[in-house]
Parts: structure tokens; sequence; C-alpha cells
């Protein structure tokens, strides 16, 4: 070290004595779980930063205690370990940066914290130093950086022991998770206000402290008026807040087990940020209260969701590695999401109709997370693309981008496209590139933007740290904001809990196999699961620990996944076969079982296929309940409602069963069964459908036709009456004969309560017809199985 180094040193410390000597004022920090892997890679860093801060401020002193439950002699040289690896920020001069570093190690000790007496003796320490010292107290921050079902034993022994003397502050910081689903979020909120008040804890969510994300608020208020005319629904497409991984979820199963990625990031922090876009400004950006009013309309504007609102994947390793982490048995099967996409609604007059689209996941193709709010372009452009002004042209996509960092930028910014408006920035906090890397960002060149970046870059944690000094609640989840959307989510998780995810092989190999489509309020995958269909020519190389299927069932070609890619798939093939049909003879003639099966699929083929032929189409039933058309049982009710009632089809193309006669239901002496075998006679060739979509119970009973009944037995005519075991018990169908004239029919089996009879359907001979489905045998057509893979494997 030089003469000019030293003096500068010896100045510094100079300053930094006549600094403590000044301050009459104390803050305690206490960091329990202090060699943790949080605390090591960015808590002491962020109290580190904050500490420098407030240096340069003058106004606090401060005494730092590290703690956990193991004995000093064991975790102290662990601590100061992380404490010789601190850095400062780039500003920061070296010689100034190693005495702060010197200063802050001093003054930060280790202290255990186990039993009560460990916490009364460290209230007695942080007394002790204050009489010493003739130190006016101004509080005391502990940070909670522990598993979440530590935290009510250790608020009990900061009530009990550690509350500072009346006039100062007490700020507890907690950090997520908060619970797993309402309830158990709501039991964890109720035990900690036994011993903390509201305003003394600080749920942290550190993605709201990424400094793009922190700036939405600042950024709508300083645009104010370039934005107000298009944040509404006229102008904007969608918003996307997504969070991509290429990480797994390695070494931490039991966690995500528990979780999954939807309670890990999604209902956190994405829906934060869905708030901060959505809300209505606040007139003080500031107001930790305005902001959390603003907040709360929104949640309760929002949209319930359910399984239609959401898409979910599972990288293929995962349940290998949960099989041997967890020592779970070799055939276990987690149904636990690594990957989530949901469409979100909302309620208001600003937003209706524009989707909120959440996505995040693990082992995806790179890592990247952003905010985009995707604008209407209403312009239409005669000029070629090639001779456009690039920067100018009203026709290229317009778009504001809060950007988190990495991906293909690798850095925090905000991107504002220049045929928008450029934006108003705060110049000490956001400096604009204008010297731009040979980059495209969602398509267009970076050139096409205004680009601003943080004039000094923050880690998230040195972003919210100071703001819990300064009493900052507005980037802090309270109660009421934690419920709120837990509220909204449960309801899902619940719902799908069951559900296989989409499996993806993860990295670079997802290709396209991840993308999905929100199509009204509903969210699918664009592409059925490759892996999942089975032919009788057709052996795909499958992975070892994903559940083959056999290459037929029961002679004829298998169609097998999980269910809404089993559904979809079953949608492309019946729209094939009638674009196929209608190009040949002009019309389509299509037959549809009742019950809950194929209600998926008519909700599928009014989402997502509006070019389906349905004014060619006519439309049939194989059976119906002899209840009313208006009944909530009936079979024709359940197409009408799900299906029929989104598109124009001509009247004389539907054809429901006459069930109700004479005002009375299914009596043999009004013909209603000879009625509608003569139509089918008179209006489809041959009395042969061309397409027939059964189900199949768990009796193995398909349409109505039941075991042991009667109606098995009249293969000569179209349609029969026949009884149900269950209420109500009177149905009309198509007879065998009727089914077994038809080109294509199509079996849907669906649900874990259907393994028993599609297992033993398996093991019979193939020509035994011990249940009225396996009597299904087409003379001259195609029979398909699709069987998803809870009827399959169980």
């Amino acid at each position: 070290m030089t003469g000019r180094q030293v003096l500068c040193r010896l100045f510094l410390a100079g300053l930094l004595h006549a600094f403590t000597a000044e301050c009459k004022t104390h803050i305690s920090v206490v960091l329990v779980g202090a060699t943790g892997d949080l605390a090591n890679k960015y808590l002491w860093q962020g109290l580190f930063q904050m500490y420098m801060e407030q240096v340069d401020a003058g106004l606090h002193g401060f005494s730092f205690y590290g703690g956990t439950r193991l004995p000093a002699a064991e975790a102290t040289p662990a601590m100061y370990e992380i404490l010789k690896g601190l850095s400062c920020l780039p500003n920061v001069p070296s010689v100034k940066c190693v005495v702060l570093k010197d200063q802050f190690i001093k003054l930060s000790r280790y202290h255990q914290m186990n039993t009560v007496e460990d916490y009364a003796d460290l209230d007695k320490k942080m007394d002790e130093l204050l009489g010493q010292e003739g130190l006016e107290e101004e509080g005391r921050l502990f940070y909670l950086c522990v598993p979440a079902f530590a935290y009510v034993d250790i608020a009990t022994k900061v009530n009990a022991t550690c509350r500072p003397r009346e006039g100062a502050w007490l700020r507890v910081v907690l950090e997520k998770p908060f619970g797993h689903d309402l309830e158990s979020a709501q039991t964890l909120a109720e035990e900690l206000q036994r011993y903390l008040r509201e305003e003394e804890m600080y749920r942290i969510d550190h993605y709201l402290g990424k400094q793009a994300i922190a700036h939405i608020l600042p950024f709508r208020n300083e645009n104010h008026n370039s934005l107000d005319p298009i944040w509404n629904q006229h102008h904007i497409e969608r918003v996307e807040i997504v969070m991509k991984e290429t990480v797994d979820a390695k070494g931490r199963t039991s966690f995500y087990e528990q979780y999954g990625v939807i309670c890990d990031v999604i209902q956190n922090h994405l829906t934060e940020i869905l708030t901060f876009v959505a809300m209505e400004t606040p007139a003080n950006i500031s107001d930790a209260e305005e902001i959390h009013r603003n907040k709360m309309k929104v949640y309760a504007s929002l949209q319930r969701l359910s399984k239609r609102s959401a898409v979910l994947g599972q990288y293929l390793a995962y349940n290998s590695e949960v099989v041997h982490e967890l020592e779970k048995p070799a055939d276990y099967r987690s149904n636990v999401p690594t990957f989530a996409g949901v469409g979100i609604f909302l309620d208001s007059p600003r937003w209706d109709g524009v989707p909120f689209v959440l996505s995040a996941g693990k082992a995806l193709d790179e890592r990247v997370g952003y905010t985009r709010i995707l604008f209407r372009n209403k312009a239409f452009c005669l000029q070629s693309e090639s001779t456009r002004r690039a920067e100018s042209s009203q026709c290229k996509t317009k778009q504001i981008v809060f950007y988190v960092g990495h991906g293909d930028l690798n850095f925090p910014a905000i991107l504002v496209s220049r045929n928008l408006f450029k934006p108003v920035m705060n110049p000490a906090e956001w400096k604009q590139m204008t010297e731009l890397p040979d980059l495209h960002v969602f398509g267009l060149p970076l050139s096409d933007y205004y680009v601003y970046t943080p004039v000094m870059q923050k880690d998230a944690y040195a972003v919210l740290i100071p703001q819990i000094l300064r009493a900052r609640r507005d980037s802090f989840i309270n109660t009421e904001d934690l419920l709120a959307s837990w509220r909204l989510w449960t309801p899902l998780l619940r719902e799908m809990s069951g559900d296989p995810p989409r499996i993806y092989p993860g990295g670079l190999h997802n290709a396209a196999l991840l993308d999905f489509t929100v199509a009204g309020t509903v969210v699918s995958f664009n592409e059925p699961e490759p892996l999942a269909v089975i032919s009788p020519n057709l052996h795909p190389q499958l992975p070892s620990d994903y559940k083959a299927v056999e290459s037929s069932y029961r002679g004829h070609t298998l169609v097998s996944a999980s269910g809404e890619d089993l559904v979809a798939r079953l949608a492309s093939d019946l729209h094939g076969a009638a674009q196929e049909t209608v190009q040949r003879s002009g019309r389509f003639h299509l037959a549809l079982s009742g019950g809950s099966s194929p209600v998926r699929l008519f909700q599928r083929l009014a989402a997502h296929h509006c070019t389906f032929p349905w004014r060619q189409t006519h439309f049939w039933m194989v059976d119906e309940r002899c209840v009313p058309l208006h009944d909530a049982k009936s079979n024709f009710g359940s197409l009408h409602d799900h299906l029929l009632l989104h598109f124009k089809i001509p009247y004389l193309n539907i054809h429901p069963m006459p069930v109700h006669m004479n005002r009375r239901l299914c009596v043999e002496e009004d013909h209603g069964a000879d009625l509608y075998a003569n139509e089918i006679k008179t209006l489809v060739n041959g009395s042969s459908f061309d397409f027939v979509l059964l189900g199949v119970g768990s009796d193995g009973h398909t349409a109505s036709l039941f075991p042991n009944s009667q109606a098995l037995g009249e293969g000569k005519k179209l349609v029969v009456l026949s009884e149900s075991p269950l209420k109500p018990h009177q149905r009309m169908t198509l007879s065998l004969g009727a089914i077994n004239r038809s080109k294509h029919v199509a079996i849907l089996i669906t649900g874990k309560a259907k393994h028993p009879i599609v297992s033993k359907m398996n093991k019979a001979e193939e020509n035994s017809q011990q249940w009225p489905v396996t009597s299904v045998q087409l003379a001259n057509g195609q029979l398909v199985w699709y069987i998803d893979s809870d009827a399959l494997f169980g």
C-alpha cells in the first residue's frame, strides 16, 4: 500500500469515527439464518450496501447480529467467511470500500438463537451497547431467513424478549413462501398476528426489487400524459408477465413437491406485477395505503380461474429426481407442475377482454424475465416492409417492455417502441442507451426501441432493504394482499391437483412443445403431446421413465395422452374427418354421445375450431335420457350449451331425439324411436353415419346400451328404447346395428375411475363381447380408441 493510500485510509477512518460519534440514534439488525444459502448470496450483501448508503447519509448508527441455532464455535467461522466476500458498488472508490467493509465486519457479530434464553441474552446485549455508547434506540430489524414453519416460534420469542424500548420501532422481515394455499396462508397469518402487529411485518417479495419491475408505477406516473389515453382495452392487445429459468429443481424437490411452480413464483412474483400493471395509477406513488387500496380493487375484479385457464408441464427428469431424493417407490408418479401458463381476465371497463398471460417454468430454453405490454396495431400498411422507415413506421409492433435481465439483453432495461412515444425518465436513476448492440428483442431490432438502463445496477435486496428502514411498505405484501392472491389461485390449484402435466424434455429440446394459445378465456397447448400417439405401425422411442402403452388396443388404433392433449387430438381428428367428408359429399353426419366425457371435447371445438364446417354438419344424438330437452340431465341440452350455442348452425341440421312427445316421456306407443330411425334413413346415406362418438361406462356400457339389456338384441332396428340402472332409468339410444354401420367410430375414455374396465377389456379376447362396448365391431369402418393416461395407467 502506498503512502497516499495509507493517508486516505486514515482520513476515511477518521470520518467514520466522527460519523459514529455524531449518530445519536441506533438501529440493531438481526439476521436469523445468517449462514444459509440466501444469506450467503444476497442478504449480507444487501445489508452491507444499505450500511454504505446510511454512512453517506449520516442518519443512524448500526450493529449487526447474525444468528442460527448452532453454537458460536460452529457458526462464527462460516459467517465471517461470508462477510469477507462482500463487495462494493462500482462507483465506490476502492480505498473507501476497504474501510467501509472493515467497519461493517467490526459491527457484525454472531449470536446463537435457539432458545428463549438465547433471545433474552441478545436483548440484554443490545441494551448494554445502547447504554455504553449513550445512544437513543431508533429501532430493531429482525430478518427471518428461515423456513416458514419456524416463523411463529421465532415471532413468539422476539415478542417475549426482544421488543425495543417504548418509542422505538420493531420490524420483522419474512421471506416467502407464505403458505401453499388460502387455508395455510390464513393460518400462518393469524398465528403471526398474535405476536406481531401488521405494521411490524414486512413480507418481502424480492422480485419486486428488480429495478425494471420496481419502476413500473413510477414509469406510469411520469408518463401519464402519454399513457392515460392508451392504457386500456381499446389499445392494449395483451399483457405478458414471464419468468423463465434454465435450472431445474434438482436438490429442491422436497420443496417443489409441496409448492410447484404456481406457488413458487406465479402466485407471488407474477401476480404482484399484474396488480402494478392493472391498477389505477395512484395519485401518490409513495403512499403505501393508496397503492394497497388500488391493488385490492384489482383483486376484486379478477375473474375466477378454472382448469380451462391454464396449461401445466413437468420436465422429463423431474419425476426420477423426486424418486431419488425423496426415496419414493420406483412406480411413483408426481403430478407437480414445473411449468405453467395461465390466462387471467379482469371484469373492469379498462381491461375488459384483455388477457394477462402469466408464464413461468424450470428447465426451459433460456433464463429471462420480463413484463411486456403489447399494443393493438390498427394501421393498414400498403408499403412493403423493406422500404419502411425503421423507427417511425406505425406498422411495426408497438410495445413497452420492463426487462428484468438475463436473456439476450443480459441487463435490466425498460424498452419503449419508437412508434409509441419517447418516455420521460428520471435521469438520476435511468440513462438512455445511445450505442445499442446488434440484437433483436421480440422480433424487432433494438434500434426500434427507446432503451433505458439503470444508472447504477443494484441487486433486488439492495433496493428493498433500505425501504424497510424508511418504513416504505408499498413494495411489501400485507396480510390482506396475501390472502386476496391466494383466493385467486387456490381454486385452480385444487381443480388441477390430479391432472397429469404435459411432459417436456427440457432446455432447447422443448422446441414448440410448451407453446400455448389464449382463445377467448380458454388456454390450451398449440399442439398435442408428440409422445402420446400410438398406432399399430408406430413404435416411438419413449424415455425410460415415461409410461409406454401397447401399440394397439383390442386390435384397433389407440391414441393416448394426458387429459387436455387427448381431447385436443380428438378434436383435430374430428375436424379433419369433417373437412374431408364435406369436400367429398357436401355434408357431414355426426352422432354424439351424452355424459360428462364429451363436454371437454365440445368446449375444445367451440374454442379452437372456428373453421370446422359447421353449416354443412348434421348433428345427431347417439343416446338421450328420457327427460325434457331443457332439463339439466338432457344430453342434447349439454351439446347445445357447450357447442351448438356458439355457432350459426342451420335449424334443419340439428336432430335431437324425440323423447318428449304428447306431453309424456319415452312412451312406446308414441313411436319416438321409429320416428328417429325414419329420419336417419331419409337423411343419412345408407343409414351410415360419417362419425360417431361413444363413451364407456365403468360397467362397460356404451351409448345407452347396458349389460344384459334387452336392447342389445335389437340390432336390426336403428333406434331403440332401453333401461339404465341409474336414474333417469328410461333412455333412447342408437342400436348396435346402427353404430356398426358407421364409417368412423371414436371411443373416448377418461379418468382414473375407468381404469378397471379398461384393464379388464384389454386382457379379454379381442372377439369377446362380454361388455356392450366390445360388441362395437364395424362392418367397413374405422374404430379408434382415445384413452387418457389416467384411464390407461390408473
